[in-house]
């Protein structure tokens, strides 16, 4: 059974500044999750933190009843997969090895039946299998994005963090990854945590969204409650409006709101 993840009273200062405080925020399985937020909310700080790369000044990340900064590095990252907003790839390595650094938290050498099948599964899930033996400093942007997420996945933690994973792709391939995060968290059982700035692709995406402004959480739940007009007012300082669409509500933003 996968345990949810939660923040408690989470803290963190950068710089003499106050990103967030006494945050509490908790994550389900099997859902989406975008946290959403204006540049230097904190939404990459709260993503480390919930992933035990950061160690918060106050609070405490847990996965269940467990602090995740308790965790090895090794159990740990076998449960949380994370996909930073900037990943390094340090050298020039096909796309085949380097999804295959997915499995490096089981200490195999990635060979071995289980590790194979996980790698072409998460290959064939992104569709990068077609490029597996081209060199990563070879690729687009979109196509390098889609192999960094099929290292991640390759790993089959529980939860998928991913920090500004859909920068890069163009609008077909945002919709790819959109469906495949759905697929992981309602197909599988999985969490998956996102941050995002594209509002419009929160509410089409998420199952809860909130929303890290002031901080703080300053909203949150299903995506049509916590992507009202008023908050993103308060969020962004932006006008918008929900209209009807073909497939449920879309969101416009109007422009700058008159103060």
């Amino acid at each position: 059974m996968i345990e949810p993840l939660s923040a408690e009273r989470l803290a963190v200062q950068l710089g003499g500044r106050t990103l967030f405080a006494g945050l509490d925020a908790a994550f389900q399985p099997g859902r989406v999750t975008c946290v959403i937020g204006p540049n230097g909310a904190g939404k990459s700080t709260l993503m480390a933190c919930l992933a035990g790369l950061r160690r918060p000044d106050a609070g405490t990340a847990r996965l269940g009843d467990a602090p995740v900064l308790d965790m090895g590095s090794a159990a740990r990252a076998r449960r949380i997969g994370f996909l930073p907003q900037t990943p390094e790839i340090a050298w020039p390595i096909e796309v085949a090895a380097l999804v295959a650094l997915g499995r490096t938290p089981y200490r195999s050498s990635g060979r071995s039946p289980p590790d194979l099948a996980a790698i072409a599964a998460a290959m064939a899930a992104t569709g990068v299998a077609g490029l597996a033996a081209r060199r990563v400093d070879s690729l687009s942007g979109g196509e390098r994005a889609r192999a960094l997420i099929a290292r991640a996945l390759a790993g089959e933690p529980e939860w998928l963090l991913a920090d500004e994973p859909l920068t890069g792709l163009d609008p077909g391939h945002q919709i790819d990854a959109c469906d495949l995060f759905r697929r992981i968290a309602h197909d599988t059982g999985r969490g998956v945590v996102l941050t995002l700035h594209d509002l419009p692709l929160a509410l089409r995406l998420a199952d809860e969204v909130m929303v890290l402004a002031e901080g703080g959480l300053i909203a949150g739940g299903p995506p049509a409650q916590a992507l009202t007009p008023e908050i993103i007012r308060r969020a962004y300082g932006v006008e918008a409006r929900l209209v009807a669409g073909h497939h449920g509500p879309i969101l416009e933003l109007v422009g700058r709101h008159a103060a």
